[in-house]
C-alpha cells in the first residue's frame, strides 16, 4: 500500500515507520517537525515528508494513497491551558478536517490513534470495553473523543476509518518522550535513584509497548477491509494494566539500586484511573501478538538512558514533550498556535517530496 503517516518525526512515528516499511508498504511522512529536537538516537528509517500541519492538507496532498495512518497531536500542558483552544484546533478539527480531505482524495483507509484516556475515570475495577460511555477529563482526551465521532461519521462504501484507542505508550523511540508514566519512572529511577509515587498507588494504568503499537497499525493495514470498517478498538494487551506501585516495583526491579519514594497526593488529584478490557482487538486480528511487557520494556529503557547518558535535565526539558513545546513557544520559535515563526529555520534529515501516486 501507498501510505501517509502523519506525525512520523514523533514518538510513535518513528518507531512506526521501520515497521511499516518492513512489511512492505511504500510510506511518506507528514509532520511540522515539532519533535525534532527530542532526538535520542538515530532514524532507522528516512522517507519523503512532506513538512505540513495536518490543519493545512489539501486533496492534492492525498491523492494517489490508500491509506493514512494519523499519528499527530501536540500533548496536553497543565501549565499553558490558554493554548487549549490551539489543541483542540489540531488534535480535533484537524484531524476530521484530514479525514475529510482523505475521503475526497479517495483514500480508502484511515487509520485514527486515539486514545484510552477518552474514557476518563472508570467506574470501578471491571477492565472497560468499546461499548463503555466516554468521560474525558484533559483537553487532549476531549480533543480526541470529539475527533473520534467527527471522523467516524465519514464512513462510507469507499472510505473507512477506524480507530484505535492506544493504552498508554512506553518504550525506546528515536524521539523520546519521559512524561509517559512508565518512561518518566524509569528516568527518575536512572538520573536520581528514586520512583515518586504521589497517593496511594492505587490508581490504574493501561500500557502498551510503542512496538507493539506500531505492530497493530501494521497487521490492520494488512487485514481485509471489512473487518475493520468503521470500528473502534481498544489497543493494548489485557493484563498490562498495572496499578502505580506496581509500575514502582517493576522499574524499581530493572534499575539496581534505586527506591520507592511515597509523597502526599496533590492537587491536582489524578482522577483518571481505569482498566482497559483489549479482547476485541487480539480476537479480531489474529495475526497480531504482543511482544513486550512493563518488565522487559523497563529494563530496555533503562539501558538505552544508560548507552545514550541521558541526564535529569534532558528528561526534564528535552525529552518532556509539553515542557519542549513550551520552550518553543517562550522562545519565540513557535507561536501560540503550534506554528513556526520561520518555516525555515528547523533543518530536518528527510527530503521534502510530494504524495506518490498510485500504482495502476
Amino acid at each position: 500500500m501507498r501510505v501517509l503517516v502523519t506525525g512520523h518525526n514523533g514518538y510513535i512515528g518513528s518507531v512506526m515507520l521501520p515497521v511499516l516499511s518492513d512489511a512492505g508498504h511504500t510510506l511518506t511522512g507528514l509532520d511540522t517537525f515539532l519533535a525534532e529536537d527530542c532526538r535520542l538516537t538515530a532514524d532507522s528509517t528516512l522517507v519523503p515528508a512532506l513538512r505540513l500541519d495536518v490543519r493545512d492538507v489539501r486533496v492534492a496532498d492525498l491523492v494517489g494513497l490508500d491509506a493514512v495512518v494519523h499519528l499527530a497531536g501536540v500533548p496536553d500542558d497543565p501549565e499553558r491551558l490558554q493554548e487549549t483552544e490551539s489543541l483542540a484546533a489540531i488534535n480535533w478539527r484537524g484531524a476530521v478536517h484530514l479525514a475529510q480531505r482523505a475521503r475526497e482524495a479517495g483514500v480508502s483507509r484511515f487509520l485514527y490513534a486515539s486514545s484510552c484516556s477518552v474514557y476518563g475515570p472508570g467506574p470501578g475495577d471491571e477492565p472497560l470495553t468499546e461499548n463503555a460511555p466516554l468521560h474525558p477529563l484533559t483537553p487532549d482526551a476531549i480533543a480526541k473523543a470529539n475527533a473520534e465521532e467527527g471522523i467516524a461519521r465519514l464512513a462510507d462504501s469507499c472510505f473507512s476509518p477506524i480507530i484505535l484507542r492506544a493504552a498508554t505508550a512506553y518504550g525506546v523511540s528515536p524521539r523520546l518522550r519521559s512524561d509517559s508514566i512508565l518512561n518518566h519512572f524509569v528516568g527518575r529511577a536512572h538520573t536520581t535513584g528514586r520512583v515518586r509515587i504521589s497517593g496511594d498507588g492505587t490508581t490504574w494504568r493501561p500500557l502498551v509497548h510503542v512496538e507493539d503499537i506500531a505492530y497493530a497499525f501494521a497487521a490492520v493495514l494488512a487485514s481485509p477491509r471489512e473487518a475493520f470498517h468503521g470500528q473502534v478498538f481498544n489497543l493494548g494487551v489485557t493484563n498490562e494494566n498495572y496499578q502505580t506501585m506496581e509500575l514502582a516495583e517493576i522499574v524499581v526491579g530493572a534499575v539496581p539500586g534505586s527506591t520507592i519514594e511515597r509523597v502526599p497526593a496533590s492537587p491536582p488529584v489524578d482522577q483518571a484511573s481505569c482498566r482497559i478490557d483489549f479482547g476485541k482487538l487480539n480476537r479480531t486480528l489474529t495475526t497480531f501478538r504482543p511482544r513486550w511487557n512493563a518488565a522487559f520494556g523497563a529494563k530496555d529503557l533503562y539501558a538505552t538512558l544508560q548507552e545514550v547518558g541521558v541526564t535529569h535535565e534532558d528528561l526534564q526539558t528535552r525529552y518532556n514533550r509539553p515542557a519542549q513545546l513550551r520552550t518553543l513557544v517562550q522562545t519565540g520559535r513557535v507561536d501560540e498556535t503550534f506554528r513556526w515563526r520561520d518555516r525555515a529555520a528547523l533543518v530536518h534529515p528527510e527530503p521534502s517530496a510530494p504524495a506518490l501516486p498510485r500504482e495502476r
